[in-house]
């Protein structure tokens, strides 16, 4: 059974959870072709609590972001990579522009982004706190980024 679910699965999920006591980590992002820093950064998220829930941006949202050039991967290969990594529990997708309206829908127990993220800029903080959550960011291990890759693989195999 796939751990891909729809935002109307991913909230009754949250519910179950929340009546089983369980700690529910949030996360999100493009994830658009996975390095080790990705990975490294799920598995920190995961130690925070019982359960990952990872949202994808989608496709559209991408675009709407980073333009028209990206994701290199479409989202439901995203989704299937993300969803067998070890510490994801459960994939979803946001098409906004932010999280905001999911966190809003989900109020993780913790929400965590990125160390490149300054906690009061975190979107969804307010919620998160209000309901007795916490905001948490994961320190980078190394400077791997999809745009890092995407530079060196056009600077090495330019024409």
């Amino acid at each position: 059974m796939s751990n891909i679910k729809s935002r109307t699965e991913i909230k009754l999920i949250r519910e179950q959870l929340k009546q089983q006591n369980k700690k529910v980590v949030f996360t999100n992002g493009c994830f658009d072709l996975i390095h080790s820093g990705h990975v490294d950064y799920l598995v920190k998220a995961k130690e925070m609590g019982d359960v990952l829930i990872l949202a994808l941006n989608s496709d559209l949202s991408i675009r709407s972001i980073k333009g028209d050039k990206r994701p290199i991967l479409k989202q439901d290969e995203r989704a299937f990579i993300v969803s067998n990594l070890k510490p994801v529990d459960y994939v979803t997708f946001f098409n906004e522009d932010t999280p905001a309206e999911i966190i809003s829908e989900l109020v993780p127990d913790v929400l965590v982004k990125g160390g490149d993220w300054a906690i009061e800029k975190i979107v969804g903080r307010e919620i998160v706190e209000v309901n007795g959550g916490e905001v948490k960011t994961i320190n980078f291990v190394n400077d791997q980024s999809t745009s890092n890759i995407i530079k060196i693989i056009k600077e090495r195999y330019k024409d």
